[in-house]
């Protein structure tokens, strides 16, 4: 099953267009929509509120956001689970961590997400 699982992983993907204005709850809620997963965002080391946007929490961390950012974030299931969290840092300049669906335990960095919505 597990080499299944991963052809089927490679044709699935969700592309995620990160608007400055749009909520992290609405991002987050997209993200475990597609991949069955939480998609926790931090302003610092403390996990930011779901109703702030890119843009407001640009304001509340001494971190810069990069709301300006034009790449598309294109994210497979069939990608690590650390390439999305470092995808995110590189394109926005935000932290995130993904963790499973009940947004408890943070899943290890080598799974692909495929896997850790399987496991």
């Amino acid at each position: 099953m597990g080499l299944i699982n991963n052809i089927k992983d490679r044709f699935k993907n969700a592309e995620f267009s990160v608007a400055p204005n749009k909520k992290l709850k609405s991002i987050s809620r997209d993200f475990k929509s597609s991949f069955d997963l939480a998609l926790v965002f931090y302003k610092g080391n403390m996990i930011a509120e779901g109703d702030l946007t890119l843009a407001a929490l640009n304001k509340k961390t001494a971190k810069t956001v990069d709301t300006s950012s034009k790449a598309d974030l294109k994210i497979k299931a069939s990608m690590k689970v650390g390439e999305v969290e470092d995808l995110f840092e590189s394109t926005f300049g935000v932290k995130v961590q993904i963790k499973d669906k009940t947004a408890k335990n943070l899943i290890d960095n080598d799974l692909t997400l495929g896997n850790a919505a399987r496991g």
